[in-house]
């Protein structure tokens, strides 16, 4: 691709199957890239930490890129313009102490006996189809379908009312693209309105029959948390609890999909990595660690100057946009040696496929350990796993996935 013309908006089809030469070129030659709408597009691993660390300077407040992109009056931006990622303090850090209260080491360590036996019962399913000759796709059966229970356990949605969030989740992430279409904007929109419909009568029935705060994020945000000795207890707003809900959802939800697909086809790409994490199986965390920095799941990131600064030599003036491509800067080879091999030993390893500074993962340790258990006890289940078919890509360049991995098990 001739970077003159790089445009986030206008994008061929075979960059979405291989973005990296294109983000390759851009880091050589203008990584600090004006776009044609005035924005500047990073693929520098320095310059995007930079930005990661100095929240002040580069504010994640998005009132003004989703106002024209959505409508100031639509479902799609009061969630977005709501929800913990795309806000400064003190909103970002009233609901990220809520969250992180139910997210701690002790807390997820606590989860993993039940994902086991979540990974262990389509593991079975997988196989007695296999048995019968089914080709299975990884995806439907297995990568997509981790996530949507791990995070309905942590909000206690009843497992007979979790049929619609996969989609409502794809249709509002969906949206964030820079390219959006009528029918993905009306898709959106239903999907939050449906959600927060959805929502408001489970957080009705949570307050009237209360879980434990302790591992019941929707209770914690109920409830609310004192703040200091004899302090007051601090809660979300109505409308902040919910769009918060949904947030939560949709962040755990398709990018662990993403992350436990990308890491199953990247060990098909690289048999003899393939071949070593069967033979030493405790590689397994730095394997992980590979498969964020290589396939990252979250490809951008977007921050607005909230001052005049310069980046890479480049002047910004006040309310410049800002996209930070994660992608690329996990491949910088100013900080990954040999960055477009995949390594499941690399160390160290210092990828921002979580992102940085205040606004890093707060689910960050449970998406580690879903897809150390996912993709482990995969492994140790169906060593020969193979292709069936081509693997679908879908086409989005913010979230890096597959739609579809056809493969024959046995």
């Amino acid at each position: 691709m001739n970077i003159d013309t790089f445009d986030l908006r206008h994008l061929p089809d075979a960059f979405y199957d291989d973005p990296f030469p294109t983000y390759r070129a851009l880091r050589e030659q203008a990584p600090v890239k004006r776009m044609p709408d005035g924005s500047v597009f990073l693929t520098r691993y320095a310059d995007i930490v930079a930005v990661y660390k100095d929240p002040k300077t580069f504010s994640s407040d998005k009132h003004e890129e989703f106002g024209p992109k959505y409508g100031l009056d639509s479902a799609l931006f009061e969630h977005h313009t709501t929800s913990l990622v795309f806000n400064d303090p003190p909103l970002h850090t009233r609901v990220r102490r809520l969250i992180a209260g139910a997210l701690t080491p002790k807390h997820i360590a606590a989860m993993e006996a039940g994902l086991v036996a979540l990974v262990d019962g389509l593991l079975d399913a997988m196989q007695a189809r296999a048995e019968q000759g089914e080709t299975i796709d990884l995806i439907e059966s297995f990568a997509a379908a981790i996530p949507v229970e791990i995070i309905g356990n942590l909000l206690g949605v009843p497992h007979a009312e979790r049929g619609p969030l996969r989609d409502w989740s794809l249709a509002i992430l969906g949206a964030l693209e820079p390219a959006l279409t009528d029918a993905m904007h009306a898709r959106g929109n239903a999907a939050v309105t449906d959600m927060l419909t959805y929502l408001e009568g489970l957080v009705a029935r949570r307050a009237q029959a209360p879980g434990d705060p302790e591992t019941d994020v929707l209770t914690r945000l109920i409830q609310g948390e004192v703040i200091g000795e004899g302090g007051v207890t601090e809660k979300l707003l109505a409308k902040e609890l919910l769009h918060n809900c949904i947030f939560l959802l949709n962040a755990g939800h398709e990018t662990t999909t993403n992350l436990i697909g990308n890491g199953l086809k990247s060990l098909l790409d690289a048999p003899d990595q393939k071949a070593r994490l069967l033979a030493e199986p405790e590689l397994i965390r730095t394997a992980v660690e590979e498969f964020l920095r290589i396939e990252s799941s979250n490809q951008l990131g977007n921050r607005i100057t909230s001052i005049a600064t310069e980046l890479g030599g480049v002047a910004l003036a006040p309310r410049t946009q800002v996209t930070l491509c994660i992608g690329a800067a996990n491949r910088d080879p100013a900080q990954f040696p040999n960055p477009d091999r995949l390594d499941i030993a690399r160390s160290p390893n210092r990828h921002v496929a979580f992102g940085s500074g205040i606004h890093q993962c707060v689910g960050m340790g449970l998406g580690r350990l879903e897809a150390r258990i996912a993709i482990g006890r995969f492994l140790a289940r169906f060593p020969n796993y193979r292709l069936a078919g081509p693997a679908v890509r879908s086409k989005r360049v913010r979230f890096r996935g597959h739609l579809a991995i056809p493969v024959t098990l046995l």
